[in-house]
């Protein structure tokens, strides 16, 4: 009910203050009014002043002078600025036409550059048509370079540049085909990421550069001293190579260190082995092989024949690309001349703009002379048509202010009635107020009652919990010596030699019924049993025997059940004592849990808790958390069980 009238309160309240908001847009639209009125006198007082200033200058104006010499000078000069624009704009068209016939000349000598340095797409092609899975390698490593750490290399024949087409043979017949198809990496880990990324099992080649670069490596002698043999040059010095494939190849193929000989070689081969001893040499056609015998000591050559060149067949004529290069760069020289020019003409033609556009604003201000007095003349009359229309256009501020107190008064009135209706529901609601506060006090009492009865309750869940301790222990004892009773019962059969399905005899139920009911009793009487036996006479040695055999194994017999009666004792002291610790530290664990737990299920006005659950205290293996809930103020605590509570309590528990 509270909730109910505090909604209609809070509607009046609403009301009140959208009357209070139309009363502000009454305002507002009053003062706008009036600003309105201010802006119109405002203007009629800025425009009298205009028109003011103009007849003034309209009265003190003089009779027009005569200003065509002046206009007759002005279009001279103006004629002689477009004579001279033409001229340059003449020159600018010649300039741009030597230079679009420059760049078409620069362009084809581009394209013919083009021409020539298309050696890699005839190699890629090579390549392809030899090695399909290399090919297919090389387009994948082009669009994943961001997959490794450092520069990666082609494959060697897309690598290696021949200075001379002709040179072409000596270094494929001294590399391998293999690493002419390999692809070279500066890092293992590089060369692992290629072949590990490779997806479609394909077959390529791929090999490491040293990790100390090789490239810069110095022949073991200088080449001039081998020129009278008939060599010119090391391989190396053959063809250009990136770094990291010329470094392999000087640590892999020697070629800082394997010279090119002519056919001056070849005649004198016997001298060049004997007095050079290098170890591999190339004659025009050739190839010779040199090894030291193991056993003689001098030197044995191999020497086989060249075969042509298939991977770096392709070659540039050098002196056709740099006529063609001096001519690019004279072109380029020609342009950039052909540039400076046009941008002096084009600087020229701003400036001759410029004064063009200050002889026509001269012109024009000439011309607006002549026609300033119609203008005024013009305007006074715009302006005064303009004033004429803000006078009819007043506004009466006293009878708007009126109609604004008129809505303003009949909007007052409504808000009158809505405070009168606000104070009544007030009232009402007082009352109210007071009984909710009674019924709290009530749920306080009865909430403290609640607590003393839950703490009485866990005091004797305790002692329940005890007393069901001590009884397990009684039992337990009791089993125990149930099973002992047992065993010396078996023991006594055995004794007495009866059969296990034997029952009782009659005659040592009567006996033992004779017998004393304690064990100090029964041992004073053996003993004169004892006494008694030894004072016999005529007794059978075997039957003596047989009696000390016999009470030597009871003896025996005695001694071993006490000897496993101590044993079970330690044993049961052990466990006793491991128990005591390892089930103390449970408890206080489970304790401190069903005190969260508790807490958080009386923070959803809830009730929760948690406990160690066993049957047997004796039986570890059956211990377990029990969980019990109350979710609902007219129902018990029940154990969480997968039937009792619903799916959403069970997953909030």
């Amino acid at each position: 009910e509270i909730r109910n009238i505090s909604q209609k309160c809070k509607e009046k309240q609403d009301a009140l203050e959208m009357k209070d908001k139309q009363i502000e847009e009454i305002n507002q639209a009053f003062r706008m009014k009036k600003d309105e009125e201010t802006n119109r006198q405002k203007k009629i007082h800025q425009t009298q002043k205009i028109i003011e200033d103009w007849q003034d200058e309209l009265d003190t104006m003089e009779v027009c002078e005569n200003l065509q010499p002046q206009i007759d000078a002005v279009n001279t000069e103006l004629k002689k600025l477009q004579e001279e624009r033409a001229n340059i704009d003449n020159d600018v068209s010649d300039l741009r036409a030597e230079k679009t016939n420059q760049e078409q000349e620069e362009k084809r000598i581009i394209d013919r550059l083009g021409q020539l340095n298309n050696i890699m797409h005839m190699k890629e092609e090579n390549l392809k048509m030899r090695s399909r899975d290399t090919h297919s390698a090389l387009m994948w490593l082009r669009n994943n370079k961001d997959k490794f750490k450092k520069k990666t290399c082609e494959p060697m024949m897309l690598e290696i540049n021949v200075k001379d087409s002709r040179h072409a043979k000596y270094i494929e017949n001294h590399i391998s085909a293999n690493d002419m198809k390999a692809f070279v990496f500066e890092c293992q880990e590089d060369m692992e990421t290629f072949l590990v990324h490779d997806r479609q099992k394909l077959r390529v080649n791929a090999v490491c550069a040293p990790t100390e670069s090789c490239a810069e490596n110095l022949p073991s002698r200088p080449i001039e001293e081998l020129h009278q043999y008939g060599f010119y040059s090391y391989l190396r010095e053959l063809f250009d190579a990136p770094p990291p494939v010329m470094s392999y190849l000087c640590y892999q193929y020697r070629v800082h260190d394997v010279p090119v000989g002519t056919q001056k070689t070849r005649d004198m081969i016997e001298r060049v082995i004997q007095e050079t001893n290098l170890r591999q040499i190339y004659t025009a056609e050739e190839r010779y092989v040199i090894k030291v015998s193991s056993y003689t000591k001098q030197n044995i050559s191999s020497n086989t024949c060249l075969k042509e060149a298939q991977y770096l067949t392709s070659s540039v004529d050098a002196d056709e690309r740099g006529q063609l290069e001096n001519q690019r760069q004279n072109i380029a020289n020609t342009l950039k001349s052909l540039d400076a020019r046009l941008t002096a003409l084009f600087d020229r033609q701003k400036l001759l703009e410029h004064k063009d556009n200050k002889l026509r604003q001269e012109k024009k201000e000439l011309l607006e002379r002549g026609n300033r007095r119609r203008q005024l003349e013009s305007k006074i009359g715009v302006k005064c048509d303009s004033l004429r229309q803000l006078e009819q256009d007043a506004i009466d501020l006293e009878k708007e202010f009126q109609l604004a107190n008129v809505k303003i008064k009949k909007i007052n009135k409504q808000k009158a009635e809505l405070v009168a209706e606000l104070m009544h529901l007030m009232k009402k609601i007082i009352p109210l107020n007071i009984v909710k506060v009674g019924l709290a006090l009530q749920i306080t009492r009865v909430t403290a009652k609640k607590n003393k009865l839950q703490s009485k309750y866990k005091a004797g869940a305790v002692q329940l919990r005890a007393a069901q301790k001590h009884f397990n222990e009684l039992n337990s004892r009791k089993q125990h010596l149930y099973e002992k009773c047992l065993e010396l019962m078996e023991q006594a059969r055995h004794i007495c030699r009866w059969a296990p399905d034997q029952d009782f005899p009659e005659e040592f139920q009567v006996a033992f019924q004779t017998l004393p009911n304690t064990l100090e009793e029964i041992d004073a009487f053996l003993n004169e049993e004892k006494t008694r036996a030894s004072c016999f006479t005529g007794l059978s040695s075997s039957v003596v025997e047989e009696y000390n055999k016999q009470t030597q194994e009871i003896q025996q017999l005695t001694e071993f059940l006490e000897e496993k009666k101590n044993e079970l004792n330690n044993y049961k002291q052990n466990i006793s004592q491991v128990k005591e610790k390892w089930l103390n530290l449970l408890k206080v664990m489970i304790e401190k849990i069903n005190e969260k737990f508790s807490k958080f299920f009386s923070s959803m006005q809830c009730v929760g808790e948690v406990d160690l659950h066993m049957e047997n205290e004796e039986e570890y293996e059956k211990y377990g958390i029990r969980i019990r809930v109350k979710f609902h103020s007219s129902s018990e605590l029940h154990e969480l069980t997968p039937y009792h509570q619903s799916g959403g309590e069970k997953t909030v528990s």
